[in-house]
């Protein structure tokens, strides 16, 4: 496995974009998603009731593009924890009957906000809700889809002539929590990687020069907060400052591989406005520098990796957990013995989608589930620092560890892996299986991968 002490992507083009033609055409969109009354909170187990208030909107919004030559895609970011797949289907489903949108030129990313609220069939064991609360979030979940889908045929109604350009600049408050403690994070003067500092920008400007979007992204984990109020965070906070600094343009954030990787310090408000506050002048210092001009030439491609669990828990033992255990591993538990009484047997296999679009050879790969950071250095190695390496997509199916943190095991490794509803830790196998999809995406979208 590759091993990087820190990203720390500073990219710097010296072309000048004021001579390309818009052959581009960009469309976007947002749309508010905050539920409009007390709903329960996505993310932390120790909450007890649902959200009584907002701190700000929650959004989805949608960044459709269309090269010289029709291709398109569609881009959606949200200020939620996660789509699940039960729900990502039916988006894709949607987009393919009412846009003509194959999967692989869709991709659903999420802030992975833990302030946002919980999604139906999303780690459903961690709450403590009765019926009367899973009849609210089944509720809110139809009106996301709707407006999910809302944002994207907006977005793609929406296109115009339009530039792309690339940058990227660099914030430093994600911390490495496997590998740091958080009680000793301001009595350090060292801290152990890896971890993904680069706040890749990619600026969409109408034909009149005006910016109409500022896409960013940046891998950690979206948990300064632990309030019982809607807000997004850092990322959210971050979107405010971008907009704020670009009037008139939509900001989207996007979520990078920051699976292992906290906001730290934390805890406190004031703290989710420092970072974004830092987020958004990163993002500002990389626009007011050069600029890549991105040619009107789009690939998509998307390929899967057959990725397999070790050998699961038997009924026994989770009858054993079922018996003496409290809680959200109680209901862990008991989920997946209601999966045997029905199905027979035991999940041990997902089909792991890995997406990489081209951008006028600028390249941008998503990644499903909670991507650990080694990922977007594998992702870095093969295509590229400046390659947009975006983890949380398609499906919150549960961590995404590399060979060596599975040894190690841990929460990222090994014990988060229950509340997603798996019986047992990945195989080893993962990194490998993963990688080589992504080798194979890139290829197809048009790269030549490192080492090929």
């Amino acid at each position: 496995m590759l091993l990087c002490g820190m990203l720390l992507t500073a990219m710097c083009f010296t072309a000048s974009a004021a001579n390309v033609a818009p052959e581009w055409k960009a469309g976007v969109a947002a749309v508010d998603i905050t539920p409009p009354g007390p709903l329960w909170m996505a993310g932390y187990a120790a909450r007890t009731e649902p959200a009584n208030g907002t701190i700000h909107p929650l959004w989805v919004k949608a960044l459709a593009l269309e090269d010289a030559a029709g291709n398109r895609a569609l881009l959606v970011t949200s200020d939620i924890l996660g789509y699940p797949k039960a729900v990502s289907d039916r988006l894709l489903v949607r987009f393919e009957k009412e846009a003509g949108l194959r999967a692989d030129q869709v991709i659903l990313n999420s802030s992975h906000t833990h302030s946002g609220p919980v999604v139906d069939r999303s780690l459903m064991c961690i709450y403590p809700v009765d019926d009367a609360e899973r009849a609210k979030i089944r509720a809110y979940t139809e009106s996301l889809v709707e407006k999910t889908v809302a944002a994207g045929l907006q977005a793609l109604a929406a296109l115009a002539p339009a530039r792309l350009e690339a940058c990227a600049g660099v914030t430093r408050f994600a911390v490495n929590r496997r590998n740091n403690k958080e009680a000793e994070i301001l009595s350090v003067f060292e801290l152990k990687g890896p971890s993904d500092h680069s706040v890749p920008v990619l600026r969409v400007t109408g034909a009149d020069g005006a910016e109409r979007a500022v896409l960013f992204g940046y891998a950690c984990h979206n948990t300064t907060l632990d309030t019982l109020q809607w807000c997004g965070d850092y990322a959210g906070f971050a979107q405010l400052a971008v907009e704020e600094s670009h009037p008139g343009a939509v900001a989207m954030f996007f979520q990078g591989c920051g699976a292992n990787q906290n906001p730290l310090p934390r805890r406190k408000a004031a703290l989710a406005r420092q970072y974004g506050r830092e987020l958004g002048a990163a993002v500002d210092a990389a626009l007011a520098g050069d600029l890549r001009p991105l040619p009107a030439k789009l690939a998509t491609a998307l390929s899967m990796a057959k990725i397999t669990t070790q050998t699961p828990k038997t009924r026994a033992e989770l009858e054993q957990i079922a018996a003496t255990a409290s809680g959200y591993m109680k209901e862990a538990a008991l989920t997946l013995l209601r999966d045997l009484d029905t199905l027979g047997a035991l999940k041990t296999t997902y089909d792991y989608p890995v997406h990489c679009w081209n951008l006028g050879g600028l390249p941008l790969v998503a990644l499903t589930g909670e991507v650990v950071v080694d990922y977007a250095v594998h992702a870095k190695a093969l295509l590229g620092n400046d390659a947009f390496v975006l983890g949380y997509c398609y499906d919150q199916v549960s961590y995404v560890p590399t060979a060596a943190i599975v040894r190690e095991g841990g929460y990222e490794g090994e014990s988060a892996q229950f509340i997603y509803g798996w019986a047992a830790k990945w195989d080893e196998s993962i990194e490998e299986r993963i990688v080589k999809a992504l080798r194979d995406a890139a290829a197809n979208a048009g790269f030549q991968p490192a080492g090929e």
